[in-house]
């Protein structure tokens, strides 16, 4: 108990103190001077107390007081010592010398005492439940300190911010790529525009856009005046492939079947080129391949539950890979890497891995992310969320694919529920 040893131990020597106060200040060795606490205790205690004690004897931790001096000094010991056991050792003290029938002398310390000591309160003995989780939660159950913590972004605009979504679905045939029919994305980009009107986003929707069409799009939000808002959202779903990045790997395709680099779409959103979402949450949602590797899964000791649509064909978004043309460094010059705040890119796969789409149920990625985002937006963070998506893509069958995230956010990230 913080503030005295006031267990069964304290309360134990402080019992004893009073047949050590008994004995301690025995006839004989009486004080010559008047303790500056107690005036007048001295004589008084030399009038009232019998007994001798055994020379060198201590009990509990209570040293002999003969070696304290005088009766006066004595007095003043003890009380010292009472006190370093607790603010209630002194009036528990004065309690037992009135059960033990010495009233008198209990009354004589509150008279000698300067300053009264405190009523004597009951002591709880009783066990203490400690609180083991360090965030409580209210009664809808989300934690209470979550929301209201330094480490949390703030959202209190209505909408808190734009969502763009680009749904890419059909391509040119005129490409050298001959990139296919997205199956399937109709299907995604649905789920989205519903699910980010739920958590109070104004969604725009553009379909079937051109590489720079999509640039324009996109342009056009970050030069927006977002300061009455919190945050951004901007989802991109159509193929992908893997490119020469310095910042963010990969690179999704326009309907003409030209790259774009997911770095690029990040930048044109970072502190510089859009300061009125200067710390300000800027969240990228990628569903694309990531490059052409099938993930074939490894072999590991526990099962993963099957969750697989019956029938449905697979379709991913890869495309070969292609670097970017022009003059690059040379090998020895070295790219840092700079800190895009407030800034968190997930994609639907691992760089240079494809991502698996269905026809009648899109992909997996956004599937797994709605049905996350419909359970837990209004409780869990983001980024436990996005686990939560990882570990639900990764237990499909056939093929593997696992999401992943570039996590520059320096807060906890809430979404805002209707």
């Amino acid at each position: 108990m913080e503030g005295g040893r006031a267990g069964v131990g304290g309360l134990l020597g402080v019992s004893v103190a009073v047949r050590w106060l008994l004995v301690s200040l025995a006839p004989g060795r009486c004080a010559q001077h008047a303790s500056p606490r107690f005036p007048s205790l001295g004589a008084s205690w030399n009038s009232r107390l019998g007994g001798v004690p055994r020379p060198g004897e201590t009990c509990l931790g209570f040293p002999p007081l003969q070696s304290a001096g005088s009766r006066g000094e004595q007095a003043r010991q003890l009380v010292i010592d009472l006190e370093t056991r607790g603010k209630q050792a002194f009036p528990v003290f004065l309690s037992i010398l009135r059960d033990t029938g010495q009233g008198d002398l209990a009354d004589m310390l509150i008279e000698e005492c300067e300053c009264l000591p405190a009523p004597l309160q009951p002591i709880d003995l009783r066990p203490v439940e400690l609180d083991l989780h360090r965030e409580k939660r209210n009664k809808s159950g989300l934690d209470i300190d979550k929301r209201n913590h330094d480490l949390v972004y703030e959202l209190k605009a209505n909408p808190c911010g734009h969502c763009l979504i680009l749904n890419n679905v059909n391509f040119s045939r005129d490409s050298e790529l001959d990139l296919s029919t997205r199956y399937g994305s109709d299907v995604d980009c649905e789920k989205l525009e519903k699910r980010f009107k739920a958590l109070c986003f104004d969604v725009q929707t553009r379909r079937d856009l051109k590489a720079q069409e999509m640039i324009l799009e996109l342009l056009k939000l970050a030069r927006r005046d977002h300061s009455a808002l919190d945050c951004c959202v901007v989802v991109i779903l159509s193929h992908g492939c893997q490119t020469s990045h310095i910042q963010f790997p990969g690179a999704v395709y326009g309907t003409d079947g030209k790259p774009i680099p997911i770095e690029k779409i990040v930048n044109y959103f970072n502190g510089s080129n859009c300061p009125s979402l200067r710390g300000k949450p800027k969240l990228f949602f990628i569903q694309a391949c990531g490059g052409e590797q099938k993930d074939q899964g490894v072999t590991v000791d526990y099962e993963l539950p099957r969750d697989e649509a019956p029938g449905g064909a697979l379709e991913s978004d890869a495309t070969p890979f292609r670097g970017l043309s022009g003059n690059m460094d040379e090998t020895d010059a070295i790219a840092s890497l700079p800190t895009p705040s407030d800034i968190l890119v997930s994609y639907s796969t691992f760089p240079g891995f494809v991502s698996w789409r269905e026809a009648s149920s899109g992909s997996w990625y956004v599937e797994a992310l709605d049905a996350v985002l419909e359970q837990y937006a209004h409780s869990e963070h983001l980024l436990n969320m996005l686990l939560q998506v990882a570990n639900a893509v990764s237990a499909k069958e056939r093929y593997k694919q696992i999401p992943g995230c570039f996590n520059f956010l320096r807060k906890r990230f809430f979404f805002m529920c209707k």
